[in-house]
This record gives structure tokens, C-alpha cells and sequence, in this order.
């Protein structure tokens, strides 16, 4: 990404553009457009941030893994999770500062993925936050 130093309002309406996905059950349906612009906000989110965590709610594991491999792909390193099969709709959380994760059956109806950013730096404080769902592949 080129250099960018976005102010203040820049943020602020990075933010809003981010948080009009909270609260919904699945992501809408984004065109290529809205789609690049999601992945843009996140990207620039992610340089500001010092990590972040996912949360994926998928009807499988195979899609939950897809999604978390890359979304980190694409927001930190190259990832390759090993993970025991599991029937069922799943959540899958990640964490790009340690590599952890955690697996488990999802009962509810909710689809998608959550970023969470984490920035130590006041001056980018306005990142922190939950952010989504966002489409499974948004980064494929």
C-alpha cells in the first residue's frame, strides 16, 4: 500500500463506512465495487492496527477455513490451518498476533466474518473496534 496518512475525518469515515455492516445476521450481497472499497477500509484499518482477531460464523468448516486463511492472508501472513473435521456449522476465531484459534460448533444463524482491530497508538485509537460481518470471500 503507498504511503498514506489519512486524518482524523479520514478515519471517522473509514469507520462509518465499516460499522454499516454491525448488527446484521449475514454480509450483503457487495458489488466488485463495494467489495474493493470493504477491502481497502480494511486494509488500511489493518496498517494502522498493531493485530487483529476474526471471528467466522460459516454453515462448514471448509468455508470457515477458507475465509480465516484468507482474510490472513491478505491482513497479515500467509496461513495454513490444521484443523480436525467437524460436521456442521462452525465458529472459527483467529488471532494474528500469537497464531491462536479456537473451533467450535455454531448453533445460530449468523454468517460471516468479524475483524477486530487493535491499535496501541492514541492517535489511531479510532480504529479499534469490531467490525462486520463481511462476505466469507471477500478475499479470495
Amino acid at each position: 500500500m503507498a504511503s498514506i496518512d489519512p486524518t482524523t475525518a479520514d478515519l471517522t469515515a473509514i469507520r462509518k463506512q465499516l460499522t454499516r455492516f454491525s448488527c446484521l445476521e449475514t454480509p450483503p450481497t457487495l458489488s466488485a465495487i463495494e467489495a474493493a472499497e470493504i477491502r481497502e477500509a480494511l486494509l488500511l484499518f489493518n496498517t494502522l492496527s498493531d493485530y487483529q482477531t476474526l471471528g467466522v460464523c460459516a454453515d462448514d468448516l471448509p468455508k470457515a477455513k477458507a475465509a480465516v486463511e484468507a482474510y490472513v492472508a491478505a491482513l497479515s501472513r500467509p496461513l495454513q490451518l490444521n484443523l480436525d473435521s467437524r460436521q456442521g456449522a462452525v465458529y472459527l476465531k483467529f488471532n494474528t498476533l500469537n497464531g491462536a484459534w479456537y473451533l467450535d460448533d455454531y448453533p445460530g444463524s449468523s454468517r460471516g466474518v468479524l475483524v477486530s482491530f487493535h491499535a496501541s497508538e492514541v492517535e489511531v485509537d479510532i480504529v479499534n473496534g469490531t467490525y462486520g460481518p463481511f462476505p466469507l470471500n471477500l478475499f479470495d
